[in-house]
C-alpha cells in the first residue's frame, strides 16, 4: 500500500534537512528519504570535520549560476544571521576563522546533531537506507500525487523536493539521480562539471613543477572569462595545483584558456631590486628567495633565467611573475572537487519557492540547481537558504 505524506524530500543532506524541519514546522507531515545510512554525509566531512557551516560575508556576487540574479531573493530571506541564531540556540561553539568563514569549535557532528533534534521536534519522519528506484506523477488526478517507489516501500504525497545534490565526492554517496528526475519531468539542465577543484598540469608542466609538491605560495589567480579574482594561497602537488585560490579559480574555468598567476602580489620586485643596488642574477635570485619558498625561486630562476641586467631585462622578468600563464590539462575530477557547478537550470524554477514552472508540486534545491558558491561556507549558505524557500512553501 502506499504511505501517504504532505510532502517527500529526497536527500536528507543540508538543503533536504533545512526544507524538511521548515515543512515539519507548518504542520505537514514531512518524509525524508536518505539512501546513505547517516544523514547530513557531505557535512561531517566538511572544513576538515569542522564544518564551514556558512560566511558573514554571503552576497549573490559569491554565487555562479547562468542566471546570477536568481539566488537573490532566497539568500535575502534566509540570511546567515539567521542560521547561526539557530546554531547559538543549540548553544553550538563556533568561530570565524578567516574572510567571514564560521567553523564549529568542536565537530561537524554537532550541526548534524542539531539538523536532527530539529527535525524531531517539527515531526519529521527520516528513513536512512532508502534508495528510490522510480518516481511517477499522476497527471490524470486533480491533485496529482507523486509516487515514490523505494526498493521495500511505495510513497505518495502531492509536494516532492529533489535535494539529491550533484555529482561531487561519489564515495559518500553522490549520484546523478537528481538531474535524471529533471530530465524526466521535462526540465532543462545546465551541463553539470566538476567546481572548487585541484588542477592537473600537462605532461610538460608535470615534469618540470611537480615534484615541488607540497611546496605553498601566496597567489592572485584570475581567467580572462571573469572579473573575479583571488589572492589566497596556491599548492603544487604530484598532479598540479592546488590551494585555496586554485580551488576558487577553477570553478570559473573554461576548461581551454590557461589561468593567470600573480606570483608577487603587490610587489614591484624590479623597483626593489634597483634599489639595492647591484643588479646581476645572484641579487635577482636573492630577492626570489624572499618573495617565494626557496625550492620554488630556485625552480622559476632555472626554468626563467635573467636575461642580462638592463632596465628592461628586469621588467620582463618582474612582469613575468607577476603573469605566470598556466594551461591546465585538466581537473582532478568528481572524485575530489568539493562541489558540482551547474544542475537544474534556473529558468525552470520560481526563485521564491525553488518550485518547477513545469511541474506544480516539484521542488528543486541545494546543490542540485545551478547555483554554486565560492570556497568558504557559501555553498552551505545557499542550501540552507534554498531548503528554507522550498519548506516555506509547503
Amino acid at each position: 500500500m502506499n504511505q501517504k505524506y504532505d510532502v517527500i524530500i529526497l536527500g536528507a543532506g543540508a538543503a533536504g534537512l533545512m526544507c524538511a524541519i521548515e515543512g515539519g514546522k507548518r504542520r505537514r507531515r514531512v518524509l525524508l528519504l536518505e539512501r546513505a545510512d547517516r544523514i547530513g554525509k557531505r557535512i561531517l566531512i566538511s572544513g576538515g570535520g569542522r564544518c564551514n557551516f556558512t560566511n558573514l560575508h554571503t552576497a549573490p556576487e559569491n554565487f555562479i549560476s547562468a542566471n546570477p540574479h536568481f539566488a537573490k531573493s532566497a539568500l535575502a530571506r534566509y540570511t546567515p544571521s539567521a542560521f547561526i541564531t539557530l546554531v547559538e540556540q543549540h548553544r553550538i561553539p563556533y568561530h570565524e576563522k578567516k574572510l567571514g568563514q564560521l567553523f564549529c569549535d568542536r565537530a561537524a557532528s554537532d550541526i548534524t546533531a542539531m539538523l536532527e533534534q530539529e527535525c524531531r521536534d517539527a515531526g519529521v519522519e527520516i528513513r536512512l537506507n532508502t534508495k528510490v528506484s522510480e518516481v511517477r506523477k499522476n497527471e490524470e488526478l486533480a491533485d496529482g500525487m507523486f509516487t515514490v517507489q523505494a526498493e521495500d516501500a511505495s510513497f505518495v504525497a502531492p509536494r516532492l523536493v529533489v535535494a539529491t545534490g550533484g555529482l561531487s565526492i561519489a564515495k559518500i554517496g553522490a549520484t546523478e539521480f537528481g538531474y535524471k528526475l529533471a530530465r524526466q519531468f521535462g526540465l532543462k539542465i545546465v551541463p553539470p562539471r566538476a567546481a572548487l577543484v585541484s588542477l592537473v598540469f600537462s605532461e610538460r608542466d608535470r615534469k618540470r613543477w611537480c615534484d615541488l609538491a607540497g611546496v605553498s605560495t601566496e597567489v592572485i589567480a584570475s581567467t580572462r572569462s571573469t572579473k573575479q579574482i583571488f589572492r589566497e594561497n596556491m599548492l603544487f602537488t604530484h598532479h598540479g595545483l592546488s590551494g585555496p585560490a586554485i580551488l576558487q579559480i577553477s570553478s570559473y574555468w573554461d576548461g581551454k584558456r590557461p589561468i593567470h598567476l600573480d606570483l608577487a602580489p603587490g610587489r614591484d620586485l624590479a623597483a626593489d631590486l634597483r634599489a639595492r643596488g647591484p643588479r646581476d642574477e645572484s641579487s635577482w635570485k636573492a630577492l626570489l628567495r624572499e618573495v617565494l619558498p626557496r625550492r620554488f625561486a630556485d625552480r622559476w630562476l632555472e626554468t626563467y633565467p635573467l636575461a642580462g641586467n638592463s632596465d628592461r631585462a628586469l621588467a620582463d622578468a618582474d612582469r613575468q611573475l607577476h603573469a605566470w600563464e598556466v594551461k591546465p590539462e585538466g581537473t582532478e575530477g568528481y572524485g575530489k572537487a568539493e562541489v558540482t557547478a551547474g544542475g537544474v537550470d534556473t529558468d525552470e524554477l520560481s526563485a521564491k519557492t525553488m518550485e518547477s514552472r513545469k511541474v506544480p508540486g516539484l521542488f528543486f534545491i541545494g546543490e542540485v540547481v545551478d547555483v554554486t558558491g565560492q570556497l568558504g561556507g557559501f555553498n552551505f549558505q545557499w542550501a540552507w537558504a534554498s531548503g528554507f524557500c522550498a519548506g516555506q512553501a509547503m
